[in-house]
C-alpha cells in the first residue's frame, strides 16, 4: 500500500464479558490508499471491531489512532477521517425515502445547498452506478443497488477511509463481481477496510489481508495468511480451506 492515511491500532482489548472476548491485545497498522480484507466466519467478531475503529465501542485497554490522532472511543472525532457502510440486513428498507433523498441527507454537512447539494447527490449516484433508481424508493432496490446506494453516502461524506462490512452478502455472483470493480476503483484513492466472511472474494484484489476470529490470528499478505494452519483455525471447515487454497 502508498503512503498516505494510516490507521492503527495499539494492543486493543474489548469484551462483552469474560465469556466474550472479541479483541486480545491485538495491533495492527493499515495504510492507504488500499483495499485491507478483514476475513473471517460469521460470527467471529468483525462487526464488533469495526465498531472498536469507528469509536461506537470502546476497548477495555489499547487505543485507535488515525494519522496519530487518538479516535478511540470517540465516534465524532473518528467520523472525521472514517465513514461506516454497515450489512444490510441491519438496514430498515421500508422508509419512504428515494436514493436521492438519501444520499442528500448526508451533504447536509458540506455546506451545499438547493441544486447545488441535489447535483452532488446526482453524481456521486451515478459514479457508483445507480444513476437509474434516482427516484425509486430503497424498499425497491435490488441488494447490490442498495449496496451502492450505501456505498455512495459514505462516499458523500469524503473521509479517507471507507469501512465496508460484509458488502458483498447477500448478492447475486455477477452483482458481487461490479461491486467488487467499483470497491476497487475506491481503493485507489482512499484506505478501504471490508470485511468477509468469504476468504475467495477478494484475493486477486486486496493489499493486505487480517485473518480474524475472537482476536488476529493472522495479518499480511496473501502468501501471509493464506495457510492450512492458520485458515483451519479461523474457519475450522475443511471445505472453506480447499477453496481459497485451490484458488490461491
Amino acid at each position: 500500500m502508498h503512503d498516505g492515511v494510516v490507521v492503527e491500532g495499539l494492543n486493543l482489548v474489548f469484551a462483552y464479558g469474560t465469556d466474550d472476548i472479541i479483541l486480545r491485545g491485538d495491533s495492527f497498522k493499515f495504510r492507504g490508499p488500499g483495499l485491507v480484507t478483514v476475513l473471517g466466519p460469521n460470527g467471529s467478531g468483525k462487526t464488533t471491531f469495526f465498531k472498536v475503529l469507528l469509536g461506537l465501542l470502546r476497548p477495555q485497554e489499547g487505543r485507535v489512532l488515525v494519522n496519530g490522532i487518538d479516535v478511540t472511543g470517540d465516534p465524532v472525532r473518528a467520523g472525521r477521517y472514517m465513514s461506516y457502510v454497515p450489512q444490510l440486513t441491519s438496514l430498515r428498507r421500508d422508509i419512504p425515502v428515494t436514493p436521492l433523498e438519501f444520499v442528500e441527507m448526508a451533504l447536509y454537512g458540506r455546506r451545499l445547498r438547493g441544486r447545488a447539494r441535489r447535483e452532488a447527490a446526482e453524481k456521486l449516484l451515478r459514479e457508483v452506478g445507480v444513476s437509474e433508481v434516482l427516484d425509486h424508493t430503497l424498499g425497491e432496490l435490488s441488494g447490490g443497488q442498495l449496496q451502492r446506494v450505501l456505498i455512495a453516502r459514505a462516499l458523500a461524506r469524503d473521509t479517507d477511509v471507507l469501512l465496508l462490512d460484509e458488502p458483498l452478502s447477500g448478492i447475486d455472483p455477477r452483482g458481487r463481481e461490479n461491486l467488487l470493480d467499483l470497491i476497487w476503483s475506491i481503493a485507489r484513492r482512499k484506505l478501504v477496510i471490508m470485511s468477509s466472511h468469504d476468504p475467495v472474494q477478494t484475493l486477486k484484489r486486496s493489499d493486505y489481508f487480517v485473518v480474524f476470529n475472537r482476536g488476529i490470528m493472522a495479518q499480511g499478505s496473501p502468501g501471509d495468511v493464506y495457510k492450512v494452519d492458520i485458515l483451519r483455525r479461523a474457519y475450522g471447515t475443511v471445505l472453506e480451506i480447499e477453496r481459497c487454497l485451490h484458488v490461491f
